[in-house]
């Protein structure tokens, strides 16, 4: 497959050739070179007879193993989804731990001193998965706070705060959430986390560009006011499964980011850091084989899959990963997550801002992929929610370059705009009346009104766009950057545009969402305080956003 300067679209008879071409790089992977079968093992828990394999006494740890926190994630009214990883020694490979499995047990209360235990158990944390743990408790009330934590030998986790989601059928009045994306370590301190740590909301979603590939320095890139020292090992590109499981550990480490993951459960989705910037299903960012970039992937999605509290259903396999799903909360909003990078067409003209042309504008070009497009479209089908919400990674709404050159994005929904028709079509068609869309990516904040003819800023508004800042991604801020007016004036639609960093508290009830942005002021150095910034509202019914 050609490098991303070389390709362009696939349609009718190319399109045939080029879903052979990958099934021809896929059977590659699989033989080709002895690491990519060495990634290719499946994902299930390890096979039967497993768990009598070598056990290490947890008696015999004597450092704290839960040294990357808690965490919980996607709710459901009867279950959640817990998670830890256990590391006695952060940054070297292997956790510190010998490769054998650990019994970890663990305790789901309703009060967070462990006085009413509603359940426990235990599960092993296999070195095949860099001693994670994945617990999915089960039989659980609807809509209910739970407090949980872990324990193994004489070591006890902290403690998390997790809930349910209301039941599918329930009349919910309000729902709070937070919407975050784009941490890199190197670019400055998660203090925006300590914030949303002590935020009343039900769940956090995180946008993609969790972990970044770039290679971090000793001292931690802008950290500079930090005594840690970093080990070389991290001041490389990762590429193989253990660079991916150490980056995790690093950027897990985070207090602050444990404090938020703590708080409250998450619901995640990957943007392309978390494997190579700006990649498109097989096609990297530079000159490689496609099966030399599968086996990277294979890496990058594993280490994904382990250090995110994510069910079993999103287990990869090889390359491949199912990573959208769907989720309720009560008949109040219904979430469609995507995946917008696992299945797309590469990027038209070799990337980057560039003159719309044949290329962007064919009907063959698609951001999540056709069958996702369906996916999403037959949801909305059968919604009965009164907000149909899609967190997903790139901006959706046009963006009119403020340079007035007429470029656009080709690796957001500007590059794809027969897929983004398509969407919108389908919302149409399927009477989605509450759509709001949530997206990371960008560094900046926007508050997007959605057009029905993207090129057109008089035509219908049909939804809403709020747009996360990063955690850290891009260093310090500014409130207004320098293309601050030149952007809002080419862009009617666009009601806000900021440029620090922070994260979006959305809420939804039965009378509007309400998006407020909340930042703070600098990142190179911490603890920076929290900086209340402005509030749009989207009425239901009549979307369309204005100040709070």
């Amino acid at each position: 497959m050609a490098p991303k300067s070389q390709q362009t679209p696939a349609d009718g008879h190319d399109g045939e050739m080029l879903a052979a071409a990958r099934h021809l790089n896929r059977r590659r992977f699989l033989t080709v070179t002895g690491a990519a079968a060495a990634l290719a093992f499946a994902t299930n828990l390890p096979a039967a007879g497993a768990a009598a394999a070598a056990e290490l006494d947890a008696g015999k740890i004597t450092e704290n193993p839960f040294t990357m926190g808690v965490a919980s994630g996607d709710p459901l009214p009867s279950s959640v989804l817990l998670w830890t990883r256990l590391a006695t020694r952060l940054f070297e490979p292997g956790n510190g731990l010998p490769a054998k499995n650990v019994k970890v047990r663990w305790e789901l209360a309703h009060d967070d001193r462990f006085t009413r235990i509603v359940r426990r158990g235990t599960e092993l944390a296999h070195p095949e998965f860099n001693h994670t743990v994945h617990v999915e408790v089960k039989g659980l009330d609807a809509d209910r706070v739970y407090f949980y934590r872990f324990r193994t030998g004489d070591s006890v986790s902290p403690v998390g705060r997790t809930r349910t989601a209301p039941a599918n059928n329930a009349r919910i009045s309000e729902m709070r959430l937070a919407i975050v994306s784009c941490q890199a370590y190197h670019d400055g301190y998660f203090t925006p986390y300590t914030h949303l740590a002590g935020e009343d909301v039900d769940a956090v979603f995180h946008l993609g560009d969790y972990l970044y590939e770039y290679a971090v320095t000793a001292v931690g890139g802008k950290r500079a006011y930090t005594d840690r020292r970093l080990p070389a090992l991290f001041n490389r590109e990762t590429v193989t499964l253990e660079d991916y499981r150490l980056r995790y550990a690093l950027y897990k480490s985070d207090p602050d980011l444990m404090a938020a993951q703590a708080a409250h459960p998450f619901v995640v989705t990957w943007d392309d850091h978390e494997t190579e910037n700006n990649y498109a299903d097989e096609t990297p960012e530079n000159d490689v084989p496609p099966e030399e970039f599968l086996v990277r992937r294979a890496a990058a999605y594993r280490a994904y899959w382990e250090n995110q509290p994510l069910r079993r259903p999103q287990r990869p396999d090889g390359p491949d990963m199912r990573l959208y799903r769907r989720l309720h909360w009560g008949r109040l909003a219904q979430f469609d997550v995507l995946d917008t990078r696992q299945y797309r067409t590469d990027q038209a003209y070799g990337d980057g801002w560039k003159t719309p042309g044949p290329e962007s504008t064919a009907e063959s070009m698609t951001l999540p992929g056709l069958q996702q497009e369906r996916w999403l479209i037959d949801g909305w089908k059968a919604s009965r929610a009164q907000w149909n919400v899609v967190p997903q990674q790139v901006t959706f709404s046009r963006r009119n370059n403020p340079d007035g050159s007429g470029t656009l994005s080709m690796d957001s929904w500007d590059g794809y705009p027969a897929s983004r028709e398509r969407i919108l079509a389908g919302a149409e068609a399927a009477g989605v009346e509450n759509l709001v869309v949530f997206t990371g990516d960008v560094h900046v904040s926007y508050a997007l009104d959605i057009k029905r003819d993207a090129g057109d800023p008089d035509s219908r508004t049909v939804g809403t766009e709020f747009v996360t800042t990063s955690i850290a991604s891009g260093a310090d801020g500014a409130a207004h950057p320098s293309n601050h007016a030149a952007y809002l004036a080419r862009n009617p639609h666009m009601k806000y545009y900021d440029g620090r960093r922070g994260y979006v508290k959305v809420t939804l009830d039965s009378e509007a969402a309400r998006g407020d942005y909340r930042s703070v002021d600098y990142v190179t150095k911490p603890d920076a305080p929290l900086v209340q910034g402005a509030s749009f509202v989207s009425e239901s019914g009549n979307p369309g956003l204005t100040p709070a």
